[in-house]
């Protein structure tokens, strides 16, 4: 679903939101509480309490995009993150994954493959 490049960083909050804030109320959390820059067209993600609403909020020529998806049945599965987080950063494969409602936790990816005497990123 998402061709991002790699400088773009999917973060996204492990505390629910209200779903009724706007644009302007998710803008406060990003810089509040992340310190985040919300011009820097990395997108950041928002889920409801219940788990079946989330919006994406990104920055894009000269105007604020928002994503909002309600699944009909089920929940978005959050990644396992470490006690205390406020956020957690995802890959483009992560969110859509994440989007189409796939237990990312489970997932499990083969090693980075390098060349010869270089090591992965």
């Amino acid at each position: 679903m998402f061709a991002l490049p790699a400088s773009v960083r999917v973060v996204l909050a492990m505390e629910p939101v209200d779903m009724r804030k706007s644009i302007d109320g998710l803008m406060a959390l990003v810089r509040g509480a992340w310190g985040e820059d919300v011009y820097s067209g990395h997108l950041f993600a928002f889920i409801l309490r219940k788990g079946d609403r989330i919006k994406v909020l990104t920055w894009s020529r000269g105007g604020f995009v928002l994503l909002y998806k309600r699944l009909e049945t089920g929940r978005f599965r959050l990644p396992p993150v470490d006690a205390g987080a406020q956020s957690v950063q995802l890959d483009a494969t992560q969110l859509a994954m994440l989007l189409d409602g796939i237990d990312v936790a489970d997932v499990r990816r083969p090693a980075a493959w390098s060349p010869p005497g270089r090591a992965a990123s």
